[in-house]
């Protein structure tokens, strides 16, 4: 399989020295940096990811505090939800599983929060086993160097899932680190702009460099901006909140954005999302409630 061979020696040599990918990681680590890593470059979360697994190094350890102390330990790091997601999984963890990351695809997706991505890369990742990992970097490069297009669709496809499996070797444990090098291939030479093609080692085989490298025929997908955005005022509000061991007034939390409605529209959100608790009518606090 040739495609498969070249990716794991452009691999072997070339991939990012990353602590979850170290052999001893465990699925725990794993799991939170595929987490952490969604919407987020690496360079983003490898902190915050070091923080947690130092603080909670086991599942158990984030299942036995409560869901504000994952998101104050979150910080900056953008999406907060996803703190949540992460301890609500790790208690499911704990009560379904002893406290020790499922290896079975379908009870790696029943957790909460864990979708089939995540799923697939905890299975692929940690556990070695053969899956289709597909996240839009690995679309890309399965778009350009096997059907000859610029950029794929706008979301996964049972037809993606179908054409990188068709690229994985039979081994499972071969089939994992291609799946790795896949991603990285994506992440750092194929990129969305201005892909590195005289660095790939697809090169020689790629459907789209043969083609001339023809010019995406579908919308070009505009930069998500964050300034005024009501993100950033869900930000200010849970800023303010984390610096606070109690409850706030309201009054305080009004100072954080000069424009009531959409102020009051971000914290509507936040109460909606279950990121915020009302105590009482005058103030508000980071959910506290322990498993």
């Amino acid at each position: 399989m040739p495609i498969a061979d070249d990716v794991l020696a452009w691999f072997e040599a070339n991939a990012r020295d990353l602590p979850w990918r170290d052999p001893d990681a465990g699925a725990w680590a794993v799991l939170v940096s595929e987490v952490m890593l969604q919407q987020t470059p690496v360079s983003r979360a490898l902190p915050v990811w070091r923080e947690w697994i130092e603080r909670w190094p086991a599942p158990a350890d984030l299942a036995a505090d409560t869901a504000a102390d994952a998101i104050r330990a979150w910080g900056r790091l953008g999406y907060p939800r996803r703190a949540m997601r992460l301890h609500a999984c790790a208690v499911a963890v704990v009560e379904r599983h002893d406290g020790v990351v499922p290896d079975r695809l379908d009870h790696l997706l029943a957790l909460p929060g864990i979708g089939d991505y995540t799923a697939r890369a905890v299975a692929a990742f940690a556990y070695r086993q053969r899956h289709p990992v597909v996240d839009v970097n690995v679309r890309r490069l399965a778009a350009r160097a096997v059907t000859g297009i610029a950029e794929p669709g706008p979301a996964t496809t049972p037809a993606d899932l179908h054409v990188v499996e068709r690229l994985l070797p039979a081994y499972p444990e071969k089939a994992a680190r291609v799946s790795a090098g896949l991603m990285e291939l994506g992440a750092l030479i194929c990129t969305a702009r201005n892909p590195a093609c005289e660095q790939c080692p697809l090169t020689r085989t790629c459907a789209w460099v043969a083609a001339g490298r023809p010019a995406g025929d579908g919308p070009k997908r505009r930069a998500q901006g964050y300034a005024g955005t009501d993100r950033q005022v869900r930000g200010l509000i849970l800023a303010e909140l984390r610096g606070s061991a109690a409850p706030v007034p309201l009054a305080r939390v009004e100072r954080v954005w000069h424009l009531a409605e959409q102020r009051e529209r971000a914290l509507a959100s936040l109460l909606a999302d279950g990121l915020v608790t009302g105590h009482g009518t005058q103030h508000i606090g980071l959910p506290t409630r322990r498993p």
